[in-house]
């Protein structure tokens, strides 16, 4: 059974930093494509970042593009991603996904995910 358990969300001031984790068990995590995807109160869920399942290829939403680093280690079976510069509009529950398994392509888009954490609080406010 795969389980993706988030960490690392919490309360945090606009310009601060938080750096999220996604704990993965189960599966050949290796083989897998990551993301983290994000829902604020009253909105979908959204898109946030993507890795390859090599970690040679990642994505970005415009709205995190250089605020947003999302990494691997394959040998923790562990994702991440760290959030620097902070927004109020930042304030979400975030979510990790695994999905595309030995594909060739990164999934971007929710409804190619297979697995996903049950996520974590981030919010941003003064």
């Amino acid at each position: 059974q795969v389980q993706l358990v988030e960490s690392g969300g919490g309360l945090v001031q606009p310009g601060g930093s938080l750096r999220l984790s996604c704990a993965a068990s189960g599966c050949t995590f290796s083989s897998y494509g990551m993301g983290w995807f994000r829902q604020a109160p009253g909105k979908g869920r959204e898109f946030v970042a993507a890795i390859s399942w090599s970690g040679g290829s990642t994505y970005y939403a415009n709205s995190v593009e250089g605020r947003f680093t999302i990494s691997r280690d394959n040998a923790k079976n562990t994702v991440y991603l760290q959030m620097n510069s902070l927004k109020p509009e930042d304030t979400a529950v975030y979510y990790c996904a695994a999905g595309g398994e030995l594909e060739t392509t990164t999934p971007i888009r929710s409804y190619e995910y297979d697995y996903w954490g049950q996520g974590t609080q981030v919010t941003v406010a003064s």
